[in-house]
């Protein structure tokens, strides 16, 4: 079974509004997605959670998103092809320089929120983010997510010389394409804390879902997003490490 990746997001403070538990859950994960103060964060946040992640061994990723604070980066926004490449490259420069202070670099790049939905829409948008990774530095892999068929993305990859890692949930239910389903739609997310580690657990071993429509999906995926912005979800986040680092023994 090859090893699946926990990541999650992190440094999605501003100023004194603190959000997320981060102390709690990075000793848990592999790979923190810090916010480039586009979305959250700040130059501050940014120093103090780039440490954090020193201190647990943790690779460290910039997640970058369209420059709405006031939406949280959760808002669509018409950018050109090349002003969303200078919006790239200012926000993985900005963590980049940070780590580059503290001995260490951003190791790969994980859009935010409505960036990463429309480029996932739009093969044309995520084109401009992968030329804009690799324009940057293209040994720096792209975090995007796994659907039932990642051909024609990987197609975009190799073009540009990315490495992509396709991104699973466990606590998301799929449709039969492999997209998450919507949260406005019942049983969009698991609550059940079992049957997230299940699906962290089937995922991690190449084994099919079952899509929200009774059939049978299978994802494949390097990486697996899991939430620490509350006690419940620290918890299920030590739970499917645990259960992971079982499972390999």
């Amino acid at each position: 079974m090859s090893r699946l990746l926990l990541n999650c997001d992190m440094g999605e403070s501003f100023g004194s509004w603190t959000m997320g538990l981060d102390a709690e859950v990075m000793p848990f994960i592999d790979c923190a997605n810090i916010a480039c103060g586009f979305h959250a964060g700040d130059p501050q946040i940014m120093r103090k959670t780039v440490a954090l992640a020193l201190e647990h061994d943790v690779q460290i990723g910039a997640h970058p998103a369209y420059q709405d604070l006031a939406g949280f980066g959760r808002r669509s926004m018409a950018y050109t092809a090349q002003a969303l490449q200078d919006l790239l490259h200012y926000q993985i420069g900005a963590l980049d320089g940070i780590c580059r202070a503290q001995g260490t670099r951003v190791s790969y790049v994980k859009p935010h929120g409505a960036l990463y939905n429309d480029m996932m829409a739009n093969p044309e948008q995520l084109r401009a983010v992968v030329r804009a990774v690799a324009a940057y530095d293209a040994s720096l892999p792209l975090m995007l997510m796994a659907t039932r068929d990642n051909s024609a993305a990987q197609a975009i990859g190799d073009a540009c010389g990315v490495t992509l890692w396709f991104e699973a949930f466990a606590d998301r239910a799929y449709d039969a394409a492999g997209h998450l389903v919507s949260r406005q739609l019942p049983g969009a997310v698991h609550h059940d804390p079992a049957a997230i580690v299940q699906q962290a657990l089937t995922l991690a071993a190449g084994q099919p879902l079952t899509a929200i429509d009774g059939s049978s999906l299978h994802l494949h995926a390097h990486t697996l997003c899991v939430h620490g912005d509350n006690a419940s979800s620290v918890a299920a986040v030590q739970r499917i490490r645990s259960a992971l680092n079982g499972q390999r023994a």
